[in-house]
């Protein structure tokens, strides 16, 4: 996926209220929308370089939008709503043969997936970018949503429907994914539950730059940070 605008560089004065952040650009302070809903850990310290996208629509509150950050050991997305396209691109691609495969799906009065694939899979993606000793790690805060959403692909495969969590490692400075327990135990244990129950547990690479992000190739995915291969 290459960006329509080119990416301006900044540098970060902080993050706050969670979808703020302020930089400086070109002698500026400016403010930007971050879309990370997360506690972005290790990707949100003061003076950070950053990359911005601008946006010229009337409608909308801020001009510019996060996109990347510049970790001190690579490059990571902040946006996390690019995940679900750059896995539409690679399934297009003919990652796990999806064929006609279909995004935003309601499976039930309550529920919505993020894709259901050509043979029925039900398919929930994740962003990863939290990274910790050589790993990057999910989730980076507690989220009751991303164990809602296991628990709903637990219920799916018990019920004998193909079911599958992909991990967007959405870093290039670690190539492996593991589960963050100490962070979410009750995540944790969901993520058990479910590769019990049969889920697939799968995890993508990313190759990040100014120009553009695309997946690689697969990358292991393992329950917890007591997990060694």
């Amino acid at each position: 996926m290459e960006f329509a605008r080119p990416l301006l560089r900044t540098t970060l004065l902080c993050r706050y209220k969670r979808f703020l952040a302020d930089m400086e650009f070109d002698g500026t302070e400016i403010t930007a929308h971050c879309a990370n809903p997360g506690s972005m850990m290790g990707m949100a310290e003061p003076g950070m370089t950053c990359w911005i996208s601008g946006n010229d629509d009337p409608k909308r509150k801020l001009r510019w939008s996060w996109v990347l950050v510049e970790t001190g050991t690579g490059t990571a997305v902040v946006d996390t709503g690019m995940a679900n396209r750059l896995v539409a691109e690679a399934l297009k691609a003919g990652f796990l043969n999806a064929g006609d495969f279909r995004a935003e799906v309601k499976i039930s009065d309550h529920t919505r997936v993020d894709f259901v694939l050509g043979d029925g899979t039900l398919l929930e993606v994740k962003s990863v970018t939290l990274a910790r000793d050589g790993w990057g790690e999910f989730p980076d805060s507690v989220t009751a949503r991303g164990t809602k959403h296991l628990r709903e692909l637990t219920a799916a495969a018990q019920a004998g429907r193909p079911a599958a969590m992909l991990y967007l490692l959405a870093r290039d400075d670690v190539d492996r994914v593991r589960i963050a327990a100490d962070i979410d135990p009750t995540y944790a244990a969901a993520f058990d539950a479910a590769r019990a129950a049969g889920v697939q547990m799968l995890a993508l690479g990313t190759q990040i730059t100014p120009q553009g992000v695309r997946t690689t190739l697969p990358v292991l995915v393992v329950p917890s940070p007591q997990a060694r291969i």
